[in-house]
């Protein structure tokens, strides 16, 4: 039986601009055995989906399925495709993704998907967690689906992805950016979160005019699940000043955690251009002279 857990809203009644990308776990549970929707487990930790999983979940593995193995980049539109037709993905198919850490690679995923232009794309709210909390059914047996037929175009980097050029005018400009890491990390106390090895750039703050906005703002910690659209605008709006018509550019270490950031602003409050600049610090706090700042 499920153990008693915090309760969540509905996700319809939250404000949100794209109320259907979100579904919930009871909406998974009654859906996890249609074959016309597919649940990815996409985690920071890529054995944990070999300790145990949703039913029916084929994982993604978003260091050696999205990643090119020479070039830091995203694999191309052909590997991309072949991967998606080997989880038994089809043109008609619903995705579902989910991960631990509150949906950071879930939403890192759900991200490099649509830079191929998957658009049947779904996050389950509150993640792993918040499925395990319910005591809900995890198991170890890795599903297996025929072969998917789903065709993706050339991937498309200009619309929701920055580049460091890009953010260098950006910057000139005085573009709206959001630094979603730790106040530690923005602050150039640290060069990686807390709790994690002190690696991946050889300076530390942030750049510069970039706001403060840590990515798990976002989520109520009780539920893993994502704030009522409320609560984000008070957040990102009335505190930060960022407006839904604005050019934003969120950027964390490498990319995943202002993937996060990035699908709340897009998808929960409705921002109609809102780029994710994956090279992020591990990139920029190792460029020759790219200016940083410090409190």
């Amino acid at each position: 039986m499920p153990q008693t857990v915090a309760a969540v809203s509905d996700i319809s009644a939250r404000g949100y601009a794209r109320p259907e990308v979100l579904v919930s776990t009871q909406w998974v549970e009654e859906h996890r055995n249609d074959p016309k929707v597919r649940l990815l487990e996409s985690n920071e930790d890529v054995l944990l989906y070999e300790t145990g999983h949703i039913p029916g979940a084929v994982k993604i593995d978003w260091v050696t399925d999205l990643n090119d193995p020479l070039v830091r980049d995203y694999v191309d539109r052909a590997r991309f495709e072949r991967l998606l037709r080997a989880k038994g993905i089809n043109n008609d198919t619903t995705i579902v993704f989910y991960g631990d850490k509150n949906n950071w690679w879930a939403t890192y995923a759900f991200w490099v998907f649509r830079l191929f232009g998957v658009e049947k794309l779904r996050i389950l709210d509150g993640g792993r967690l918040r499925w395990a909390d319910e005591g809900r059914e995890l198991v170890t047996e890795v599903a297996k689906y025929p072969q998917g037929n789903i065709t993706v175009r050339e991937r498309d980097d200009s619309k929701i992805r920055a580049f460091r050029a890009e953010v260098e005018q950006h910057v000139k400009r005085s573009g709206e950016l959001v630094d979603v890491r730790s106040p530690e990390e923005y602050r150039g106390e640290r060069l990686h979160m807390p709790e994690y090895p002190n690696e991946g750039a050889l300076r530390g703050g942030h750049i510069p005019g970039a706001k403060s906005i840590p990515w798990g703002r976002a989520v109520t910690p009780e539920t893993h699940t994502f704030r009522p659209a409320e609560e984000l605008r008070t957040i990102y709006e009335a505190e930060n000043g960022l407006g839904a018509n604005d050019d934003v550019v969120a950027y964390c270490r490498i990319g995943e955690r202002s993937s996060h950031t990035w699908f709340a602003l897009t998808y929960l409050l409705g921002f109609k251009n809102v780029r994710n600049y994956d090279g992020s610090w591990t990139e920029w706090g190792n460029t020759v002279k790219a200016p940083i700042e410090k409190p």
